[in-house]
């Protein structure tokens, strides 16, 4: 724990925060840190033992990150919500590496049935900016934002290439002060290199071969090739490519021979995209976010950090061609004054999340995926769901369900269900199917599609009237993903004694659209740079 926790949380720099340094910035930082490492999920007396804060400044941070939709307060948990992800989308949207080369990532993994990554490097680490994985039961868990020890990996060796003295004087620094590996908690306890070679002496045969290997550096069993994306206008790696298996399909010898031609292919293919594509135009940046938080703070007063909202809305205004910004820019997308803006890019920096660069301008590091992506980065749609069902059935005091469509089409599947505690109700069992045409969920998938249901495809929403069995009623409404695809639909299931027709419609449609919306913002949130599995 850092001697002054309150004013030091996770700072890179050897130094103190500097004097402009915004304290409960700092602060707010160090608790979503604190929750991405513990799996997104902490009591808030947890938190205060994790942080070193005050159980009083505990509360104030995390009603001030709930009210940002960064976090949820669930019964006694304090639990990241996949509105934090917006801030590691504001780095990778401005990285364009994910959006330039993970479809040639994912076309590897499908061609070679093995997983295959990209990493950047970050400071005397690597981390991960794509992932394309295998569903196997064997698989690799690492995830999007992982930051793991150079020297542990097999793009470790190929980024360390590049080091000046400087950098390698940290990384000895590092390694004396933490052999235990504590600041990389994506990494089980280390072995002995099966190769029996030195960090330094992987570092020179990576130079030599332009590729390298881990033959179970991270873990036993765990092996990978590794060959560097490098930037056409400096020649310097801009990512690494990785594929990565496991000693019982392939060892390291048979990743070198068989798999890293193909690796080399497609890395060609990655550098040719890199060449060739245009400048990337720019994303509207956020706006009236400066109004948004002086209007919270009027309406929650103390419980309220406004500087910690304001300071995390700063790294949002970076993204899809702006990749650096000057200070003036910065205030302008945020609707900040400079002195504010200048205040939190100074506190970003101190924290290793923001770097400026020589032109006076600012962009963003890799540490931001640190601040609640990788947790979150391996959700599912119906976790993203659950708690919007919930809140609507303790709402309407109705089940809620989550469902999609068969391959085939002619059924619904339940993925994801909150009851009631009436004692007349509808259960729903995850796992469960039912034929599609007789339920709302399934009626309101197939108008999506099949031109069956031209009134529910207009309307935007289903009605099920005792069709499937005496007494239920049913209403649904589709649930889109990023490109406006429905990939699943929610609906609120009643007896036709408690709700008519016209209640359905009228009382309990504006409550379940929202419902919807609301998973639908998640959604789009959660999967900008990463697949969200539909169960």
């Amino acid at each position: 724990m850092p001697a002054n926790p309150a004013l030091d949380a996770d700072a890179p720099a050897e130094a103190g925060p500097p004097d402009e340094a915004v304290g409960p910035l700092i602060r707010g930082v160090g608790v979503l840190r604190r929750l991405t490492e513990a799996g997104g999920t902490l009591s808030p007396s947890a938190l205060e033992r994790a942080t070193g804060l005050a159980r009083s400044t505990v509360d104030r941070i995390t009603a001030t990150l709930a009210r940002m939709g960064y976090v949820r307060l669930d019964a006694r948990d304090v639990v990241l919500a996949p509105r934090v992800m917006e801030l590691g989308n504001a780095y990778l949207a401005a990285l364009r590496l994910p959006a330039l080369l993970g479809a040639r990532a994912d076309a590897l993994a499908d061609e070679l049935d093995e997983s295959v990554s990209l990493a950047v490097a970050d400071l005397d680490g690597i981390r991960f900016i794509h992932q394309a994985t295998r569903r196997r039961a064997l698989s690799v868990s690492f995830r999007i934002g992982d930051l793991l020890p150079a020297e542990r990996t097999a793009p470790g060796p190929l980024f360390a290439t590049q080091w000046t003295d400087q950098d390698w004087a940290r990384w000895r620094t590092r390694r004396a002060a933490d052999p235990q590996e504590v600041a990389f908690p994506a990494v089980p306890p280390q072995q002995i290199p099966a190769d029996g070679l030195t960090f330094p002496e992987r570092v020179e045969r990576a130079r030599r071969n332009g590729w390298a290997l881990d033959d179970q550096l991270i873990e036993p069993g765990l092996v990978a090739v590794s060959v560097p994306v490098r930037d056409p206008a400096t020649g310097r790696p801009a990512c690494v490519a990785s594929v990565v298996s496991h000693t019982s399909r392939h060892s390291a010898a048979d990743l070198r021979a068989a798999l890293l031609p193909r690796l080399r292919t497609a890395v060609a293919a990655m550098e040719a995209d890199l060449r060739t594509a245009p400048p990337p135009e720019p994303g509207p940046p956020p706006s009236g976010l400066a109004t948004w938080t002086t209007a919270s703070k009027h309406e929650l007063g103390r419980d309220f950090v406004e500087s910690l909202a304001r300071g995390l809305t700063v790294l949002t205004a970076f993204g899809t061609g702006r990749p650096a910004l000057p200070l003036t820019e910065v205030a302008r997308a945020t609707g900040l004054s400079r002195a504010t803006a200048r205040r939190a890019l100074l506190t970003h920096e101190h924290l290793g999340l923001v770097r400026a660069l020589p032109d006076r301008t600012f962009t963003l590091t890799p540490r931001v995926l640190d601040l609640g992506f990788p947790p979150l980065s391996r959700t599912t749609l119906p976790h993203l769901a659950e708690p919007h069902l919930r809140a609507l059935a303790a709402r309407l005091h109705e089940p809620t369900a989550m469902a999609l469509l068969t391959e085939d089409g002619t059924e619904i599947q339940y993925t994801a269900g909150a009851g009631t505690s009436r004692v007349l109700t509808v259960h729903i069992t995850v796992g469960a199917r039912l034929p599609a045409t007789a339920t709302s969920l399934g009626r309101v998938l197939l108008a999506d599609t099949s031109p069956a249901f031209p009134e529910i495809r207009a309307q935007g929403y289903a009605l099920a009237d005792e069709e499937l069995e005496s007494g239920l009623r049913s209403i649904a409404v589709p649930v889109r993903d990023r490109t406006g695809r429905a990939v699943a639909a929610v609906c609120v299931a009643t007896h036709t004694a408690r709700r008519t027709l016209t209640s359905c419609i009228e009382d309990v449609l504006p409550a379940l659209r929202t419902t919807a919306d609301h998973i639908q913002t998640d959604l789009h949130t959660a999967s900008r740079f990463t697949p969200i599995p539909p169960t």
